[in-house]
């Protein structure tokens, strides 16, 4: 990866696909460049891991219900046996309140269905605000496309 990264041309491709598939050295730091890179251009960021994404929808802009993991022997009669459901906030709920784009990068995206990747496609679609970066996997140098070139969509 170069030393000196401006980051436009990555957050001019960002901008006009939406969605971006990169594929990060495996050695780290990449994604910090641009993430700063990115706030420095007005973007308000959010860092996430991929895993237990589930409906990328409803868990990143609408309140959800998620049951606790089973820890063995419990009570039954305190909200079903597999547990009550405990509400919680969405992940980029506060982050689009005010008017500045969001860049949301998932880490270990290559967990993800094509299904998922497709939704968080029209997502970005629908709420032109929000913009996804996925790390699809390593790379020995720093490349993205957009998501819809490699899903062939």
């Amino acid at each position: 990866m170069p030393l000196l990264l401006s980051g436009r041309g990555f957050r001019r491709e960002l901008e006009s696909a939406g969605v971006m598939a990169v594929h990060a050295p495996l050695e780290g730091g990449a994604e910090t460049r641009l993430l700063r890179r990115l706030r420095a251009a007005g973007y308000r960021t959010q860092i996430s891991s991929a895993r237990g994404l589930g409906d990328p929808e409803v868990f990143l802009l609408q309140k959800h219900g998620v049951r606790p993991p089973h820890l063995g022997h419990q009570s039954v009669g305190r909200g079903a046996a597999v547990g009550e459901v405990q509400e919680v906030m969405p992940l980029l709920g506060e982050m689009l309140l005010g008017n500045k784009p969001v860049v949301l990068w998932l880490i270990e995206g290559q967990v993800l269905s094509r299904s998922e990747l497709l939704s968080l496609c029209d997502l970005c679609r629908r709420e032109q605000r929000l913009k996804v970066v996925v790390e699809m996997g390593g790379a020995r140098s720093l490349r993205w496309q957009p998501m819809t070139r490699l899903l062939g969509a």
